[in-house]
């Protein structure tokens, strides 16, 4: 009796979604989940602040003027041990670094995005719109970047004064014009394929093609500017605050805290300073780490 042997049938290719796909190839670089992974731990910090600073730095009933300017690792007058030492209030300098990362990244953070919803709205109308509307808006681009961004910040602070809605503002009118000039060189791109002369024969609103076809393909390019900019504007912010036309005092960021500490340095009080500007260097890090990155996987023509 012959027997016949059936061959199995090949297995089916896994097929990756352009998500997984997306996550493997950011997956790929460890220096990149490294700055992830940190800038998400700084992160918690921040928001868990409140309940993880060992002391409220900016609560009065918790300070103690005879802990002031205590090295790092010395034990104050009522027992707590100030790991990163004091400053000249007697504030624990960990915990004013905890509360002064909230600051730093509301006002990073905010400033980005409301500057992003500015510029790419700016961006695309010129791109869709063309001929006059577009000169204007990209006149108006040029302007902007023909300043130093830290000097049209300063004009703007010394006009509004301290605070940090004028603190995000400023960083709103300097930053808005990298958003309109990256999301109009993508938009020219795409305006000229097919689905956007297809959805304009459907007769479709301008407003539904611009938002619904035409963003979300100019995307990649202003996920990358925009985690860039977070950083940019987190430095902004410290040095607006460093030279004392930032946050107010009440509501300190990272770079007033740096600030507090400069007039210590040469008579050998450099942690005051010299703890929060780490924790600065550290945030900025992460951030261009993540961004890199990300530049590198939706880009893959920019890969070094």
């Amino acid at each position: 009796m012959s027997t016949t042997t059936i061959a199995a049938a090949p297995a089916a290719p896994k097929v990756e979604t352009p998500f997984q796909r997306f996550v493997s190839e950011f997956a790929a670089s460890r220096i990149a989940l490294f700055g992830l992974v940190l800038f998400l731990a700084i992160v918690a910090i921040a928001v868990l602040a409140p309940f993880i600073a060992p002391q409220n730095p900016y609560d009065l009933a918790q300070l103690d003027i005879m802990d002031g300017r205590l090295e790092p690792g010395t034990v104050g007058a009522g027992g707590f041990t100030y790991w990163l030492g004091t400053d000249d209030q007697g504030r624990d300098m960990l915990s004013g670094i905890m509360y002064g990362l909230r600051i730093s990244l509301m006002v990073g953070a905010g400033s980005a995005i409301i500057a992003c919803l500015v510029g790419a709205s700016l961006g695309m109308l010129a791109a869709y719109a063309g001929g006059r509307t577009d000169s204007l808006i990209m006149r108006l681009v040029d302007l902007q970047l023909s300043f130093p961004a830290i000097l049209a910040a300063l004009m703007i602070l010394a006009f509004l004064g301290k605070g940090i809605l004028n603190v995000v503002f400023a960083l709103v009118i300097v930053e808005w014009a990298y958003y309109a000039r990256t999301v109009r060189g993508s938009a020219l791109v795409e305006r000229r394929r097919e689905y956007i002369e297809a959805a304009q024969c459907l007769a479709l609103p301008t407003r539904r093609i611009i938002f619904r076809h035409l963003l979300p393909n100019c995307l990649p390019p202003l996920i990358v500017v925009g985690t860039m900019q977070v950083a940019r504007a987190i430095a902004l912010e410290a040095t607006l605050s460093f030279l004392g036309l930032g946050v107010p005092i009440t509501e300190p960021s990272l770079g007033l805290l740096i600030a507090n500490g400069y007039e210590y340095m040469l008579s050998g009080k450099y942690w005051i300073s010299f703890y929060p500007g780490i924790a600065l260097l550290v945030t900025i890090v992460s951030i261009n780490l993540v961004g890199d990155q990300l530049r590198d996987v939706l880009n893959p023509r920019l890969k070094r």
